[in-house]
């Protein structure tokens, strides 16, 4: 009795911690340091980039909502996808555009995880994306202004095989752009996973493939070795149809046009576009661009014209 009890005690002892540590959560958010252009890290392996509360996207005249969402991430969520190792707990997530986005985002395995969203407008989100990333059973919070106009974002987990693994979603701005693939339980799989094959099948098929190799490898070793015996009995090799070598040299002829144009063209641009702002200078040039290009149709209109009428006209009889 009194060793049942010890093998109780000590069970409960051993148990007490692991119990301890699924349910406590260590948060970052009071922790973060600032380390400026939205950066904000702390020594307990959480971090946030591309964080951005209040500056507005090109295109965004106001906040249109505030949302607030909250993403757990770890192995059980990926119990409901057969042949994957970790998810989030929601694989597709949708907001208008211009919405102030905050994330709370909860790591629930002993593992690192990352909530990160690419493809966001580099001159205000560095690389292009939006991170959270929290070290072991954590929660860390972070903020974006979605950009506007309708378009589908990756998340995914940038750990490695992580995201091969399960841990990826999708985040549709307005109506979005269409899907992505291989979202867990939203799209189909790119490379399916078979599971309906025995293993002898998959044993047999193995084999068929290495025998195929085989040959493949045996055909290459006789070729190499009549190569070889030809070389030594001064046999020629069969002559080979020449390829015509292309100038990939610097100052071949077009380089040498367009550094000519650009010499003339340059001062006369650099007068137009004297105190314009970059949106100004791209918004004239693709008018400019425009002009042209209708300019030309209209020529080729007129001439096709011309032709035609040349052809269907009727000639005086004699």
């Amino acid at each position: 009795m009194v060793k049942l009890l010890s093998v109780g005690a000590l069970l409960v002892a051993f148990s007490a911690p692991l119990l301890a540590a699924e349910v406590a959560y260590e948060d970052h958010d009071g922790m973060l340091m600032d380390h400026g252009e939205g950066h904000l890290m702390d020594m307990a392996g959480g971090m946030v980039m591309g964080q951005n509360a209040s500056t507005l996207p090109g295109g965004c005249e106001s906040i249109s909502e505030t949302k607030e969402i909250t993403v757990h991430a770890g192995h059980k969520y990926a119990e409901k996808f057969p042949g994957r190792m970790y998810a989030f707990d929601k694989q597709e997530f949708n907001f208008k555009p211009c919405t102030k986005l905050t994330v709370h985002f909860i790591n629930e395995d002993h593992v690192r995880h990352q909530w990160m969203m690419h493809g966001l407008p580099k001159y205000l989100y560095p690389k292009g994306m939006f991170h959270l990333e929290a070290s072991g059973p954590s929660k860390i919070s972070g903020t974006l202004i979605l950009p506007p106009g309708d378009k589908t974002y990756l998340v995914h987990c940038d750990i490695a095989q992580h995201m091969e693994k399960g841990m990826k979603a999708q985040l549709k701005v307005g109506k979005g752009d269409g899907d992505l693939p291989s979202i867990p339980g939203v799209t189909a799989f790119v490379v399916a996973d078979d599971y309906k094959a025995t293993l002898p099948e998959l044993a047999v098929k193995a084999e068929a493939q290495a025998k195929v190799d085989d040959v493949a490898a045996v055909k290459a070793a006789v070729v190499a070795k009549q190569a070889a015996a030809d070389k030594l009995a001064g046999i020629a090799p069969p002559p080979t149809t020449p390829v015509a070598l292309q100038d990939d040299s610097f100052l071949s002829g077009t380089s040498i046009i367009g550094l000519a144009l650009g010499v003339i063209i340059a001062p006369f641009l650099a007068r137009k576009f004297k105190g314009m702002s970059v949106s100004e200078v791209v918004a004239y040039s693709f008018e400019l661009i425009g002009t042209s290009i209708a300019y030309v149709v209209k020529l080729l209109t007129g001439l096709i014209s011309l032709i035609m009428s040349k052809k269907t006209k009727i000639l005086p009889n004699k």
